[in-house]
């Protein structure tokens, strides 16, 4: 007997390789390509849930490692659950930890990981098992499975071994599951060797999981080698799963792994930049501290119709990062998500009339003109 999914995609489009879709979970269907923004600790930093959704936010992520420390995840399930704990009723997916672990230097063995507290020091180990039933706990519509990430470049042995453990973690994983309304998402390893992508979505896809990470990119490969791997990646996943890119949020990136078939995408690349003065713009990214900008009267981007370009000019965003306002990386970060957000939203729309590589290449060739060639 077949399983009732939780989470079904379903694709409404195509342009070549890029796709429009409809991921529908427990919380709400989102419109695919779809871009999440980072809820590390149940918090996007300095925004609330209002906020996202004005910014056109659909869905979230939230991090295990984090949650698991503080507030634990027995806590968050006894206050009702992730959803009800941090005030957001749509669409939440959980990392598993995995890119924690390589980011801090885990101790890997085949058991698990074991790592410091960021917060106290303390040792923790984390195996693919505790994964599944820490999320399980804090109860997000989409689960990912533990996975091994390294740094790239790296030898093809090592990243061949992490590619195994993590197919190896994988299957634990699918074998202690229990909740029938949270999806599980394996995730697809093998570095930057395309061959070794390949095999590792081929075999990821044999598992009983309900969709797919791309993980272990974005971390030392060239463009060029990620692009060959996200496309061996596909290739090897069934066409009626979603594919998410773990960890991607720029503009130019984003495009590149949309044209080759990826639908979902998190990375804390906006809110990042906002908290550092940088904007995000249709003609640009540029810093918004910049002497140039002190009596620019124009908003951030005069394309944009988010809160902060429709209220503030450049100058007044440029006084509040000289004097150090904690309202400018608010200000900042409603508006880089409102403007991936709607990047997004040109995609899909692109994608249903066919003319994604049109819009790709006028994105690409918009954004070299600088802020200074923006319209008044």
């Amino acid at each position: 007997m077949t399983r009732a999914r939780p989470v079904t995609y379903r694709c409404q489009a195509e342009d070549g390789a890029a796709r429009r879709g409809l991921l529908s979970t427990p919380h709400g269907a989102v419109e695919t390509p779809a871009f999440m923004p980072v809820a590390t600790r149940a918090s996007v930093k300095g925004l609330d849930s209002r906020d996202l959704r004005a910014v056109g936010t659909g869905m979230v992520l939230a991090n295990t490692y984090h949650l698991m420390l503080r507030p634990g995840a027995g806590r968050i399930s006894a206050l009702g659950g992730l959803h009800t704990f941090m005030g957001w009723d749509g669409p939440i997916l959980t990392d598993s930890g995995g890119y924690q672990a390589f980011s801090l230097r885990a101790s890997i063995t085949e058991e698990g990981c074991g790592f410091k507290s960021v917060y106290d020091g303390s040792h923790q180990f984390l195996t693919p098992e505790q994964a599944v039933f820490i999320q399980e706990e804090l109860g997000p519509d989409i689960a990912m499975v533990l996975d091994v990430c390294i740094g790239l470049p790296a030898p093809t042995d090592a990243v061949a071994e992490a590619m195994e453990r993590t197919l190896r973690w994988a299957e634990r994983s699918v074998g202690v599951r229990s909740r029938e309304d949270q999806a599980l998402f394996g995730i697809v390893q093998g570095g930057a060797d395309p061959d070794l992508r390949y095999e590792s979505a081929r075999r990821t896809a044999q598992l009983d999981v309900d969709g797919f990470g791309i993980g272990g990119l974005s971390v030392g490969e060239d463009l060029g080698r990620r692009n060959e791997s996200v496309e061996a990646a596909v290739a090897g996943l069934p066409a009626e799963a979603p594919r998410y890119f773990m960890g991607l949020g720029d503009t130019e990136g984003l495009l590149e792994a949309i044209a080759r078939g990826v639908d979902l995408f998190d990375c804390v690349w906006p809110t990042r930049l906002a908290r550092h003065g940088k904007v995000i713009s249709s003609r640009g990214d540029y810093n918004i501290r910049l002497a140039r900008f002190a009596g620019d009267e124009a908003p951030l981007d005069p394309e944009c119709s988010c809160s902060t370009c429709r209220t503030y000019s450049r100058a007044y965003l440029r006084h509040l990062a000289n004097t150090r306002e904690l309202s400018l990386p608010r200000l900042l970060s409603i508006h880089n998500l409102a403007a991936t957000h709607r990047l997004l939203e040109e995609v899909r729309e692109a994608i249903a009339a066919g003319a994604f590589a049109r819009l790709h290449r006028r994105v690409v060739a918009r954004r070299g003109q600088g802020p200074e060639g923006m319209s008044r």
